[in-house]
């Protein structure tokens, strides 16, 4: 049963479920979002779908495989019979959908994997939601469907959709499909969306993971352009106490904001690492800029403040280090990773690229 449970102390309704359907639960962000959903005493039972594709890692979760409150199942969102399946034998009270292909660049190199995983396989499972009278749907997304900001300014909820990338379009998408299901059923769908992540367990396609592990191993780090690329940056277990405080206090229909007020441009973010690992400046390599690189993301997280009483709380500073030492202390976590079709992906988009003349 999906029970609501009125605070006396915040004056909030909350939602305890006991069986959340989370798919792409071996991912970055996921598998975060597991691990602190299981530190819950709640009696929720998590029920992982994940395809297992490169950046999802039944590592991420190994601390947990064996908890009496988890289930891990390998399927495809996209595969319709599986996720009904799943839906029907554990009676599946709420979905948080993780479960997409999400590296811009990789998008750029085929966009294909995205339309069906981010498109179609939120249909999919919108559907069978649907069809099991679930009572929440949390829809995890990002800031990317805005576009690229100016040298000033927020997105906030309300903000039009500009995606710029393969990558966010197919985001948007899943995006107002989700909204759609909601105006048109009354479907009781809920959207996050969210700054750039970073913390424990990433895969090293994005930067800061990829920074720190090339620069532990002395090899130069690839900076796209001038670097002077804004991003907004928020710790993952921050992030993942923003999505369990809209799936249970959030409003069906409404899209909830989370950032970290931490604003750096991506040669910052450079400098600051070569310090802390003591490094030269010469294994900065400056490479041609990608395709329709957005200039700025930051966002107004207002509204998940007053609404959901949720604040970050990670700094940024506070991170990284932490960020750092968990690197170091796992590399072998990362020798794992870094093989086979990531080094095949590596060597096209960076060894391969034209660095920047001055």
């Amino acid at each position: 049963m999906f029970h609501l449970i009125h605070s006396q102390l915040t004056g909030k309704t909350k939602f305890a479920m006991q069986n959340i359907l989370v798919t792409g639960g071996c991912g970055f962000i996921g598998s975060e979002f597991i691990r602190q959903q299981l530190a819950l005493d709640d009696g929720s039972t998590i029920i992982n779908l994940d395809k297992l594709t490169y950046a999802g890692n039944l590592e991420n979760l190994v601390n947990v495989a064996d908890h009496p409150r988890y289930v891990f199942h390998r399927g495809d969102i996209a595969d319709r019979e599986c996720v009904e399946t799943l839906m029907n034998r554990y009676a599946i009270e709420a979905v948080v959908n993780f479960a997409a292909e999400s590296h811009v660049d990789r998008s750029l190199l085929d966009s294909a994997p995205f339309v069906k995983t981010n498109v179609v396989g939120t249909q999919v499972l919108l559907d069978a939601a649907r069809t099991a009278d679930v009572s929440r749907f949390l829809q995890v997304s990002t800031d990317e469907v805005y576009g690229s900001l100016g040298a000033t300014g927020y997105f906030v909820e309300e903000t039009p959709l500009a995606p710029n990338s393969p990558y966010s379009a197919s985001k948007a998408a899943a995006d107002m499909l989700v909204r759609s299901y909601h105006h048109s059923f009354g479907f009781p769908a809920i959207i996050t969306r969210c700054s750039n992540n970073y913390g424990p367990y990433q895969f090293p396609e994005k930067l800061l993971p990829l920074f720190i592990s090339n620069l532990l191993a002395d090899i130069a780090v690839p900076i796209y352009g001038t670097g002077l690329n804004v991003r907004d940056w928020i710790h993952v277990s921050d992030h993942c106490r923003g999505i369990d405080a809209a799936l249970r206090h959030g409003t069906p229909g409404e899209v909830y904001l989370f950032g970290g007020r931490t604003e750096k441009t991506n040669i910052e973010i450079t400098h600051l690492l070569l310090k802390l690992l003591t490094k030269p400046e010469s294994l900065m390599r400056h490479v041609v800029d990608r395709l329709g690189h957005d200039n700025r993301y930051a966002v107004d997280c207002s509204k998940s403040e007053r609404e959901l009483g949720w604040r970050p709380r990670v700094t940024f500073e506070q991170g990284l280090l932490e960020t750092i030492q968990w690197y170091r202390e796992n590399q072998s976590w990362m020798a794992s990773v870094k093989s086979g079709d990531y080094l095949e992906y590596y060597s096209r988009q960076y060894q391969s690229a034209k660095p920047v003349t001055h």
